[in-house]
């Protein structure tokens, strides 16, 4: 008797072996239909998986996270079937899963065009209708290398081929298509029901770019019909609020291919950049931290020391003088180092906080770079906590109750927060890294935050944790962190004066808020569709006259408004005042003034708040303290 425990706890029992497909349908007929596949013993398996001994099992279907993976993954299968059919020529490569989708990357004769794209679909719809069974089989290694020869799939062949001889592959066919692949796989085409192919991307044979390139068609699969128009209506919003787009509208900035991965800012941006910047200079003041400056280059032998040059060196720009090698610096933190290793430092120095706007650089891959979100030069908002072990708690609590405290300010209040903990390869004791992981542990508890554990993902030196934000479309990005490093003080040889009078290395707590200003930048102007918030709007209102017998009177509003600090946009044109109000409007400013004669008889200025909103005619003084008001309260309007 075979026994099967499902995740209730109950349990079914069969005279023989038995399939997870048998299983569902032993329960009921509706999870039969809905039954993907099955997790038995921890391990997701095919639907047609037999059990032949005591087993416990979970029934996959498209309502579970595994089970949208199992579609999306047999989604990827179904593209690459489509493409065979369509063009035989085309040989097939890799086809994954990715987040929200799939892809799969094809060697063909000619790019693959919109058209084709149209017509790869609907053949997918086709043979999805058509609901063949996809089963799987096992060869060994040589004999599926040649059988992929024989089909022509040079690509696969070479896969397989890099296999050890030793071990079977698992190829899983579904018609006229069968391809190498773990699995596990939907039991049919038929499962698969919503999808849509997005777009086609150049891809480099393995990622090597010395190699061929490649044509990867981009999919999305979803478990509902609802779940997918979601999603498209969600990547519709997303690309109007594409920061490149909003950047050339508002005339905020511009990347050129003479500076490629580099910024040029506007004045309105380089406005906007400096209200940022600004902003978290009065943090770093209120809150402890020292502003340091480093130099922008150093030397190879520091970073031969600090480890970087061997683990990072072909992402640096490197450059010489003097027959003397010298990079641009990535980080700040060696040069924070050095800055706190002149003069004698004691215990009661400490905890000391250096904070620096640091200009870092990057040598990222052209294909990587996105706007000004993936970039070559960037600022971080960095700091860097010298303290003693036993001070890392109280300096998370804190460091984590002021990120919350900032990141609300710039309307940001859903955060996740998790834990990176010991990697298999490290340094330092067991003791120490326990004392580091219960440290940064303590610390979000004391915050009162709710946090997961990122088992293995910390750095190779300490524990981390990462501060992710989520923004008006639910988007995540990975913003602050803060990174428990004994390492790098003791590589440079950083010291303090203990209460004891002897030596003792400090602990060093890598720290960002913001993380990358650019990025952070690019966060704010998506998540706010380019309506940025009076106290950050590289403009906050425009004075407009509606005609010529105004404009002294404008004049005189403008100044009264730059006087109290407000950035104004002053429009005398001699054009309609509908025309001047709309293409304002189209800047996305908070508020536009106009002056008309019964506004200056009463010194009045009528306003309109962003979105069309007429808030009517009202004393000059009470907008000023409007305006102000909504400054000081960094409002979201």
């Amino acid at each position: 008797m075979i026994h099967i425990t499902l995740p209730d706890g109950s349990e079914r029992q069969f005279t023989q072996a038995v399939t997870v497909a048998e299983v569902a349908a032993s329960i009921g007929t509706g999870l039969a239909k809905a039954a993907l596949g099955g997790k038995v013993n921890g391990k997701l398996v095919d639907s047609s998986f037999t059990m032949a001994e005591d087993s416990t099992l979970a029934i996959i279907t498209a309502k579970d996270a595994d089970g949208l993976e199992m579609i999306r993954h047999s989604a990827a299968h179904l593209l690459a079937y489509a493409v065979k059919e369509l063009f035989p020529d085309a040989q097939v490569t890799i086809g994954p899963v990715i987040e929200h989708g799939f892809y799969y990357d094809f060697s063909y004769k000619r790019p693959f065009t919109p058209e084709d794209l149209a017509l790869i679909e609907k053949k997918m719809q086709t043979l999805a209708s058509q609901d063949e069974p996809i089963t799987r089989r096992v060869l060994p290694r040589d004999e599926a290398v040649a059988y992929f020869k024989g089909l022509g799939e040079a690509y696969k062949a070479e896969i397989i081929g890099s296999i050890p001889a030793d071990q079977d592959v698992s190829l899983y066919r579904e018609g006229k298509f069968e391809d190498l692949c773990r699995g596990p796989h939907v039991p049919s085409t038929g499962k698969l029901k919503h999808f849509k192919l997005m777009k086609v991307a150049g891809a480099y044979w393995r990622g090597d770019h010395n190699n061929e390139m490649l044509q990867r068609i981009y999919g999305t699969a979803w478990a509902t019909k609802d779940e997918l128009q979601q999603y498209l209506t969600m990547l519709e919003e997303a690309e109007k609020r594409d920061h490149r787009k909003l950047g050339r509208e508002l005339d905020l900035f511009h990347i050129d291919d003479h500076a490629p991965g580099l910024i040029f800012w506007h004045p309105k941006g380089w406005t906007l950049w400096q209200n940022v910047e600004q902003y978290m200079r009065q943090v770093y003041i209120e809150n402890g931290y020292q502003e340091v400056k480093g130099p922008q280059i150093l030397e190879q032998a520091l970073w031969e020391k600090t480890g970087h040059w061997d683990k990072y060196s072909e992402n640096m720009f490197v450059t010489e003088s003097e027959k003397r090698l010298f990079a641009l610096k990535p980080m700040n933190c060696p040069g924070h180092i050095l800055i706190f290793k002149q003069g004698i430092k004691s215990y009661r120095d400490l905890p000391l906080r250096f904070g620096e706007f640091g200009n870092c650089h990057r040598n990222e891959p052209s294909g990587g770079l996105h706007g000004i979100m993936r970039v070559r030069g960037f600022t971080q908002d960095d700091g860097h906590i010298f303290c003693t072990e036993d001070q890392i708690q109280e300096e998370v609590k804190a460091f984590t109750t002021l990120l919350q405290k900032v990141y609300k300010d710039f309307g940001f209040t859903n955060i996740i927060y998790k834990l990176s903990t010991r990697p298999e390869k490290r340094i330092g004791t067991d003791e120490s890294w326990d004392r580091a992981e219960a440290a940064l542990a303590e610390g979000l508890r004391a915050s009162g935050c709710e946090f997961e554990y990122l088992p293995g993902e910390g750095a190779f030196y300490g524990p981390k944790i990462e501060y992710t934000l989520k923004d008006a479309l639910g988007r995540p990005w990975q913003c602050g962190t803060v990174q428990v490093d004994p390492n790098l003080p003791e590589r440079l040889g950083a010291e303090y004066v203990g209460e004891d009078g002897a030596r003792h290395r400090p602990i060093m707590l890598h720290r960002a808020i913001l993380g990358s200003l650019e990025r952070f930048i690019g966060i704010l102007i998506e998540g706010s569709a380019g309506a940025l918030p009076a106290w950050l709007a590289p403009v906050q209102v425009a004075v407009l006259n509606i005609t010529d017998a105004q404009a002294e009177y404008a004049k005189t509003v403008a100044k009264t408004l730059q006087a109290h600090g407000i950035r104004v946009n002053l429009d005398l044109r001699n054009e309609k005042i509908t025309y001047k109000i709309r293409e304002h409007s189209m800047q996305k400013l908070p508020y536009l003034i106009v002056t008309g004669d019964k506004e200056m008889a009463a010194g009045a200025v009528a306003v309109r708040a962003r979105g069309g909103k007429d808030l009517g005619a009202m004393p000059l003084e009470a907008f000023v303290q409007r305006i102000l008001d909504d400054v000081a309260n960094k409002s979201a309007s």
